[in-house]
């Protein structure tokens, strides 16, 4: 099975399902006919270290080297017998496999448990009585992570399951530490990793090696990859790309980097990769591409070039062909829940299909966000008929029918294409993505979006301020939020919010207050889940690019290597960081329904202001009238199916007056209504036409001039009780 091209995600991203960089590449290289082969060696490695022989040998070797100090250490290694018998039936039940095990792993006395399971919730309040399998996972997850402390104190400190050695990549300015810990030994982790990749090459004997970075809790790993690579086969030439040389390494000058890497590449990776791979084929001047790259940083004479002399254009996004997940162990990921919450969940549990609705951000303003780079800045999105295509396409190959669109947010004009897409073909399909939360998200386009599989939705609340929310450039107010979030959630949408604390000029009251106005949503239910994180500036963010502007003093340090974050101080010289233990705490019982009631005080061990948001203020917000007001172009969309018909009759002062009536039927509902026969019949032949499975749909203006060619007083009609009701039934204006 020799390949040319070997795509690999170093550990560690995610344990349920793959990070999608190299799925992404591989579904370009198809279409060029370059023949490649993809391993995700995080998940390897863990399939390797959690089972029988490799909790065997991490038992040894905590006895050899004397590494098991800890009392918590002592009774995992005390219950060793236990773990290695409970380890590989708990890792097939996380793949999915003997879900019946769900009722042995739920019983008190079956897997070892050690201080993980201190902080244990109260499972039926969480879970429900009849919530055995997520139930199981939990208490797995849990049983695993006990492991993983095992691992890290008594085998390998750097060790953890969705990163590896993440310190050594965050805000690293100098390559020094890095480069030092890369002189020692390889780390017991270090050479399972080697063993696996060792085997790959043997298999695959690929000329071109390219290491997909996403975070920096990868970036250890294939640096020692890498290095592996160069000392036992020389000849292979080795590249790397992703997320975290995208934004950290776009002014990279070590050359030491390139004792390790041929190449590193920035921005989208399909040219790039495939201008490396002719270069590595045909390494000769007859190569009309020789020594001509894009977005590449390479070594020449002992220093770091930059080469971006390829005149080739990047690939639109709809010539990138069909992501490819083929070569990765689709069957053996494993699904955890580390904590009860349903949203939270969809990052750690299930496989998903991942898939981009748009190349970019069509908002790309916020003020804090890498805007300026490439895979911001450059907004283009793909026709919703190709985007169906290729969930299908993916569908066929996985037999997966879930999906996560990775995108920056999703814009809702095509996140409605999308769904009308999905509808008309009838296709079954689970998704979620993230947003911004915008007016655009109406009632009805939520209504529309849930009817075509779409779950869960994640967007940036940031700071629960508007002062803050106009400096961040955000282009919406917490009124705007909060009615977009009951939108939602009356669809059945969850929501999760991601919140920021400590931006530029944010006072210890605007703090308090955004902790109000966030305790407020979650008391009425309008978001189900959430998380708050401390403002970063980054040297490719506006802030970044204009500190004076936001009051920020930045600290800029010599850069060799990685130059993204930037350490600062904000002119108001507040220490929000110790805001983040109460917030954090009050949001994770927030996300369980509890802690409505206490003071904001109580969340917090050192003084604050009193709140100066009205406690009904989010209540008032959601206070809106109906809109009389539709734009002439809105497209109207029938969701539900045939009514049932007949027909009566009845006496109104003297005269006859013919009736129908129609009974319509939903999974759960039924809905009847009578008009007059003739504004009747009209009516359902116009439901006929734009149902959502036909391929036409008709404006607002169509239907009302259709309507006036045969009856008066249209907008008596539309906003009559029936049609209203229908409003509700699954009649949508988009």
């Amino acid at each position: 099975m020799v390949k040319d091209i070997l795509l690999i995600t170093p550990p560690f991203t995610q344990l349920n399902t793959p990070y999608p960089g190299t799925v992404y590449l591989k579904g370009f290289l198809n279409t060029k006919n370059i023949q490649s082969h993809q391993s995700d060696l995080g998940i390897e490695v863990i399939l390797a270290l959690f089972s029988k022989k490799g909790l065997t040998d991490i038992f040894n070797f905590s006895v050899e080297n004397n590494t098991i100090t800890s009392e918590n250490s002592q009774r995992i290694f005390a219950l060793k017998n236990d773990y290695l018998k409970t380890i590989e039936p708990v890792i097939e039940f996380l793949q999915g496999k003997n879900q019946t095990f769900a009722r042995q792993i739920c019983t008190d006395s079956f897997l070892p448990q050690a201080s993980r399971f201190e902080q244990l919730d109260d499972l039926n309040y969480a879970f429900g009585e009849m919530g055995l399998q997520d139930k199981a996972k939990h208490l797995a997850t849990l049983y695993l992570e006990d492991l993983s402390d095992f691992i890290k104190e008594c085998v390998d400190e750097n060790f953890g399951f969705s990163r590896y050695a993440e310190r050594l990549g965050k805000s690293a300015n100098s390559f020094d530490e890095l480069y030092n810990s890369l002189q020692h030994n390889p780390t017991y982790i270090d050479q399972i990793t080697l063993q696996i990749l060792a085997e790959i090459l043997e298999e695959i004997q690929p000329k071109l090696v390219c290491f997909s970075v996403p975070f920096p809790g990868n970036l250890y790993s294939a640096f020692r990859c890498a290095q592996f690579i160069k000392n036992k086969y020389p000849k292979i030439k080795i590249g790397m790309g992703g997320g975290f040389p995208n934004t950290e390494l776009r002014s990279v000058s070590d050359v030491r980097v390139f004792d390790f890497f041929d190449y590193i590449t920035l921005d989208d990776g399909e040219l790039p990769v495939e201008l490396l791979l002719s270069n590595v084929l045909n390494p000769s001047a007859e190569n009309i591409d020789f020594n001509k790259f894009k977005r590449t940083f390479l070594k020449e004479e002992n220093a770091v070039v930059y080469n971006n002399s390829s005149t080739k254009s990047d690939y639109k996004q709809a010539e990138i062909g069909t992501p490819d997940y083929t070569d990765l162990l689709l069957n053996k990921y494993i699904s955890v829940i580390e904590i009860a919450n349903p949203m939270h969940s969809l990052w750690s549990d299930g496989r998903w299909n991942k898939l981009t609705m748009a190349h970019g951000c069509y908002w790309a303003k916020c003020t804090f966000c890498d805007i300026s780079l490439d895979y911001i800045k450059i907004y283009e999105p793909i026709t919703a008929k190709l985007l169906v295509d290729r969930m299908e396409e993916i569908i066929a190959k996985t037999g997966e029918t879930g999906f996560h669109f990775v995108d920056e947010a999703a814009p809702p004009a095509l996140m409605r294409a999308l769904a009308l897409e999905i509808l008309k073909r009838d296709l079954g399909v689970t998704w979620w993505t993230n947003i911004r939360f915008e007016k655009s998200f109406t009632k009805d386009l939520c209504l529309l979006l849930k009817a075509s599989g779409c779950i869960a939705v994640s967007g940036g609340l940031e700071v629960a301020s508007d002062r803050l929310l106009k400096l961040i450039d955000k282009g919406v107010t917490v009124e705007q939020v909060a009615q977009v979030n009951l939108n939602f959630t009356e669809a059945n949408i969850m929501v999760h919010a991601y919140l920021m604390y400590g931006f530029p000029t944010q006072t210890a009251q605007e703090t308090v207050d955004s902790l109000e106005m966030v305790r407020q949503l979650f008391e009425l239910q309008i978001i189900q889940s959430g998380f708050w994180h401390q403002f970063a500036l980054t040297t490719h963010s506006p802030i970044g690019l204009n500190p004076e502007k936001y009051g920020v003093l930045p600290n800029y340090k010599d850069i060799t290597f990685a130059n993204n974050d930037v350490d600062f101080k904000d002119e108001t010289n507040i220490e929000h960081d110790k805001f983040s233990y109460g917030l954090k705490k009050s949001i994770f019982n927030f996300m369980h329904g509890i802690g409505f009631d206490l003071p904001l005080q109580d969340w917090f061990d050192f003084e604050i202001p009193q709140t100066e948001i009205q406690s009904y203020f989010i209540e008032d917000c959601l206070k809106s009238e109906e809109d009389l007001n539709i734009k002439s172009s809105a497209k109207i969309v029938w969701l539900g199916g045939k009514p049932l018909v007949s027909y009566t009759s009845k006496t109104k002062r003297g005269a006859r007056l013919e009736l129908i009536n129609l009974a319509f039927h939903s999974k759960n509902d039924l809905l009847e209504i009578s008009f007059e026969k003739e504004k009747g019949e009209w009516l359902l032949a116009i439901l006929k036409k734009i149902s959502v499975k036909q391929n036409s749909t008709l404006t607002f203006l169509q239907i009302k001039e259709d309507f006036e060619m045969h009856f008066e007083n249209f907008e008596l009609f539309w906003y009559s009780k029936p049609v209203k009701k229908l409003r509700n039934f699954g009649l949508l204006v988009l």
